[in-house]
């Protein structure tokens, strides 16, 4: 068996990865993929890790928790959905981005050592991610939530360098946020390990949710007269369709950070920009581009 975490981050997923994929339980269960419940198993691994201390379980252990986080008897790939797999919201940001990931990522693995896991993680433009992240602590000032971090030198690819490290010969997948209304058939394909051809309920939700009711119904249409010959196909109808009906209001990001300038979130943006390009050349990473 192998062991899937889709590691977050936060602000990226909103648990759709999960709600889709456990929506599709049976067709999974087709190509012997389990998707247990969050609740089966968050805090289970998290209070197991939090004992361990590091170290690795022993095979008692391990089966004690498999048999409680599994339903099923046997499985090829077992998929778990978590953003604070790499650390809670309020320790996200301390001086870097989740300055925890390689210890708290490899401190998970080690609770069943002996599987074979693999890694998956959507990154968010800084100029989007801390805003959102700063929402979610009202009860800190911006000075407090800042501290001594210096803005243009937050790198996810920082954070990939520790989950590596720690976790050295681990498949890592990444993807951006941002490119996620294209590339999302392919990412849940990819998380559970289905062939392209694997149909999937509700894999259009977030598309739907993002354009007009017209738009998405003449995209369908559209998909079904002239089924694209590839991905990249498929992803350019898409990106047409969205062009011209996609609702601004739901695709349109206000930011409202004290102190922060146009200029600001732009440079935030081309240093991501960047960082992303980095990341795509990593050793060790699969990066899922549009």
């Amino acid at each position: 068996m192998r062991i899937v975490y889709h590691l977050g981050a936060h602000f990226t997923d909103e648990e759709r990865l999960l709600k889709c994929l456990l929506k599709n339980r049976e067709v999974l269960s087709q190509y012997g993929v389990v998707v247990p419940g969050p609740k089966r198993y968050r805090n289970l691994l998290r209070d197991t890790a939090i004992q361990l201390k590091g170290s690795a379980a022993s095979r008692d252990t391990q089966a004690l928790i498999l048999d409680k986080i599994m339903e099923e008897d046997v499985a090829d790939r077992m998929v778990m959905s978590w953003d604070s797999f790499l650390s809670l919201a309020p320790w996200a940001l301390d001086g870097t981005l989740y300055p925890a990931a390689g210890d708290r990522v490899r401190a998970f693995s080690q609770i069943f050592p002996e599987i074979e896991a693999e890694f998956h993680l959507s990154i968010r433009n800084p100029a989007t991610f801390l805003p959102a992240l700063f929402e979610k602590l009202p009860n800190k000032t911006y000075d407090d939530f800042i501290g001594k971090t210096d803005i243009f030198d937050l790198h996810w690819s920082d954070v990939i360098e520790r989950i590596l490290a720690q976790n050295p010969d681990t498949p890592l997948t990444i993807w951006c946020d941002e490119d996620t209304p294209l590339i999302w058939p392919e990412v849940l394909r990819i998380v559970a390990g289905l062939p392209e051809d694997a149909a999937l309920e509700g894999e259009n939700d977030l598309l739907a949710s993002l354009m007009s009711g017209e738009g998405m119904s003449r995209m369908q249409t559209y998909l079904q007269s002239h089924p694209p010959a590839s991905v990249m196909q498929r992803r350019k109808v898409v990106s047409a369709f969205l062009d011209k009906f996609a609702l601004p209001e739901r695709i349109e990001t206000t930011i409202e950070m004290p102190g922060w300038t146009t200029e600001l979130v732009d440079e935030l943006t081309a240093t991501y920009e960047q960082d992303v390009h980095r990341i795509a050349n990593m050793p060790g990473v699969t990066f899922i581009a549009p």
